[in-house]
């Protein structure tokens, strides 16, 4: 089975690098400047559990090196996918998968649901249609992404918690491309579950994201500190209410009430968000898949929005001006 990762970060490596430890996959990873260096010269290297360990990967600063792939995973950011469309173009095939482990709302939502939205291309995560057109939808595996991890170094991940990697097809059916995925995921010491609704469990997941992190980065606040503070809880419960009506709408069902889902994110801690992060580092922010996603969501369905339209406006002049949002 031939798999690469495109974007071998954070995330990216270390599922390269579990996967390549174990042994299972013909895999690749697509890299660039001191982070593909450090792996040619010395390995992809995994700390884990405090022990550090060296994955023998192949790495190539350009697709072409690699050729046609059974299942390719985009592992970017949800606003760095168009943008490469024409470097992850020579990995497919007429029979390529594509797992997309994206935050926020997927390029792909609207393929194969019953209903006037089928088909429905969402101009906040795919701008004129270019990804749908360029990968096509029939190709997707959803995942949903859990584990923390980060880059210590060029070449050096570090695992914090974590190992789940939900996947799911857009249609629900437990497919053999995506049930052979788990299988070598699991093999190589991650839990990998293929859902039946996998649109559902993005939501769960975007609830928090939609509105924790612009909070977060308005604020400067941790998870802690915003579901601490009576007004930013409040707030956060409100955008995530609104969202609930527009999920709901679309036959999402949220499995867990918002308070318990508030306190989850609270039980984290003194984290900061990935948006937070990304504003203190100059780092493009992902404020269109996480939360302006929403809000054209809530426009097609014709469910309100205030409270999210403001925060929207309000994180979205905050990034511009510290170039933050192209």
């Amino acid at each position: 089975m031939k798999i690469t990762i495109f974007g071998a970060g954070a995330i990216g490596g270390y599922l390269a690098a579990k996967l390549a430890i174990a042994g299972r996959t013909d895999l690749s990873i697509v890299a660039r400047g001191a982070h593909l260096e450090a792996v040619k010269a010395n390995g992809l290297r995994l700390i884990e559990d405090g022990q550090e360990s060296v994955a023998p990967v192949r790495a190539a600063a350009k697709a072409e090196e690699l050729g046609v792939q059974d299942t390719v995973v985009l592992a970017l950011k949800a606003h760095s996918l168009t943008p490469a469309l024409d470097q992850i173009a020579p990995l497919l095939g007429d029979h390529t998968s594509v797992v997309t482990m994206q935050n926020g709302v997927p390029w792909w939502y609207f393929h194969g649901v019953v209903g006037p939205l089928e088909g429905t291309r969402l101009n906040a995560v795919d701008p004129g249609g270019a990804i749908w057109q360029r990968i096509g939808p029939e190709r997707v595996v959803g995942s949903v992404v859990y584990p923390a991890v980060e880059v210590d170094a060029p070449g050096l991940i570090r695992h914090v918690e974590g190992k789940r990697f939900s996947l799911g097809e857009p249609s629900g059916e437990r497919s053999e491309r995506v049930t052979r995925l788990a299988e070598e995921m699991v093999k190589a010491g991650l839990q990998a579950p293929v859902r039946e609704d996998i649109r559902s469990e993005i939501w769960v997941k975007l609830w928090g994201n939609l509105s924790f992190n612009p909070i977060s980065a308005l604020t400067g606040s941790t998870l802690a500190g915003i579901v601490a503070d009576e007004g930013t809880r409040q707030l956060a419960r409100t955008m995530m209410l609104e969202a609930q009506a527009i999920g709901e709408s679309l036959g999402v069902r949220f499995p867990i009430g918002v308070d318990r889902r508030i306190k989850g994110a609270g039980d984290v801690g003194e984290h900061k968000t990935s948006m937070l992060q990304d504003l203190e580092r100059g780092r493009p922010m992902e404020i269109d898949a996480l939360v302006t996603a929403v809000q054209e969501l809530g426009r097609l369905t014709d469910k309100p929005t205030p409270t999210i339209d403001a925060v929207l406006a309000l994180v979205r002049r905050l990034a511009v001006q510290r170039g933050c949002y192209g």
